[in-house]
């Protein structure tokens, strides 16, 4: 099971029914709910400042998770599922979120409840993303609403498929 390792008198702490694969790096001041998964390559770097992680988290093949030194810690809601190859830095992500593959979020940025980060999106420091967005480009933009279904068939579905497929891994 993945690297832990404690920096700066910080231990990750992890909650019920956790999966690291080996590959998966998680170091310092993180702190994560229930049914949280690191899949191979993902680093989850809590070394200079604080990752908080909510519950049906999922951190895909070589994603990324990491703060900046006294400026921006990273907190991450419930059912966020972050894509393959994805950045996340020091920014806020509500519950109810896809960060696409290969995405990136910068500090101080604000990921509103049920929205989308489309795949390759950069969202830029200090944005704002209202609840319920999908956003997508370089500089991502609002694009429209996400409606029911993404909310429904992404979202929620791919929170869930990743809690299964970890599953598959403990039992094996």
């Amino acid at each position: 099971m993945g690297l832990i390792r404690s920096v700066r008198g910080f231990t990750p702490q992890f909650g019920k029914e956790h999966f690291l694969t080996e590959t998966a790096v998680v170091i310092g001041d993180v702190v994560t709910g229930d049914h949280f998964s690191a899949w191979y390559g993902a680093v989850v770097r809590g070394d200079v400042n604080a990752i908080r992680i909510g519950h049906r988290v999922n951190v895909q093949d070589g994603a990324v998770l990491h703060c900046t030194y006294e400026r921006a810690a990273l907190s991450i809601g419930n059912d966020v599922s972050i894509g393959h190859n994805a950045i996340v830095h020091g920014c806020t992500i509500h519950d109810k979120v896809l960060i696409g593959m290969g995405a990136i979020v910068m500090d101080n940025a604000v990921i509103g409840e049920g929205s989308v980060i489309a795949a390759g999106a950069v969202v830029l420091q200090n944005t704002i993303v209202e609840p319920g967005s999908l956003v997508a480009g370089v500089p991502g933009k609002r694009i429209r609403e996400v409606g029911a279904d993404i909310s429904r068939n992404e979202i929620e579905r791919i929170a869930k498929n990743y809690m299964l497929y970890a599953s598959w891994f403990r039992e094996g």
